[in-house]
């Protein structure tokens, strides 16, 4: 399937991952922009995004919006979470929905993320897995939800629940380097939580590959198919930096750094992507070493 691809978060690390692959596919990429951009690789058209957004023309439409929630979690961060998750799904609905049915795009990816689990220890969490609770399971599931107007107008909707995305422009993968490079990386708290982590390329491509199968709607773990737990992540990435990993965070030094955040640090999600799986996606990075060889290697 190919034709035209409107990204909200085009200029993201993974909005700009997904214009590549989808450019190199034969998509026609449209990104959408606050403020007037110049063509990038992979990027040649920018529509303007403002109180109602033009998606005529658009085949498929992919929504990566979502301020960084890894930092304290402020009264006025709380409030750019919500409106750059469920403000921006809404104002989605709106702009679809004052089109002809004909004007529409035909499917949308909508971010959402493993957080809808809360901490859920050892449990297998399949898509079908009921939600958790905590502010980031309530905040991601107001997230999918405002999702559903868009389904009402006849869309195929998927809620793509991302989990840790890995990619060497990422930010979070270059947080966790600083420190494993200098030796002072360890595991964070008991090191027993699962971490449901993807490679960006992997995560990418599972999009595309969404879009152009039918079978596919509602939510998509978006995670490798082995998550890992934090100690046994903590020792590969060491290994893989040829460092050692000595320097366990205890749950007291986290919480003072983090905050509230550090209980998503700590949570558990052993996030598996069966929908991904049974529709006949291959992952090029299933386990955690071939990603990491990737990543760090020339």
């Amino acid at each position: 399937m190919s034709g035209s691809l409107g990204i909200v978060g085009a200029s993201g690390f993974i909005g700009r991952e997904l214009a590549r692959q989808a450019t190199a596919a034969g998509w026609r990429v449209c990104g959408f922009s606050r403020s007037a951009r110049a063509p990038e690789p992979g990027i040649p058209s920018w529509r303007p995004w403002g109180p109602q957004p033009d998606f005529r023309g658009l085949d498929a439409l992919v929504n990566l919006a979502g301020e960084p929630v890894n930092r304290r979690w402020t009264a006025e961060r709380r409030r750019l979470f919500h409106e750059s998750r469920i403000g921006v799904t809404e104002r989605i609905a709106a702009g679809l929905e004052i089109l002809h049915a004909a004007e529409r795009p035909r499917v949308l990816v909508n971010a959402s993320a493993v957080g809808i689990y809360g901490n859920r220890q050892d449990e297998l969490l399949e898509e079908g897995a009921a939600h958790g609770t905590g502010y980031l399971s309530e905040l991601c599931r107001d997230w999918e939800k405002s999702a559903d107007a868009v389904e009402r107008l006849g869309l195929r909707v998927m809620k793509w629940r991302i989990g840790i995305v890995l990619g060497r422009e990422g930010e979070a993968f270059k947080q966790m380097l600083v420190p494993f490079r200098l030796g002072l990386g360890g595991r964070l708290g008991s090191g027993t939580q699962w971490m449901p982590w993807i490679h960006v390329e992997d995560l990418a491509a599972s999009m595309l590959h969404g879009i152009g199968h039918a079978s596919l709607s509602g939510p998509v773990n978006g995670t490798a198919p082995e998550p890992e737990r934090n100690a046994d992540f903590t020792r590969k990435l060491a290994k893989a930096v040829h460092r050692p990993a000595i320097f366990p965070a205890p749950p007291f030094a986290l919480k003072l750094l983090l905050g509230e955040f550090a209980g998503v640090v700590l949570a558990s999600q052993r996030a598996v992507p069966r929908a991904l799986l049974e529709s006949g996606f291959k992952f090029r990075y299933p386990v955690l070493d071939a990603a990491l060889g990737e990543l760090l290697g020339p």
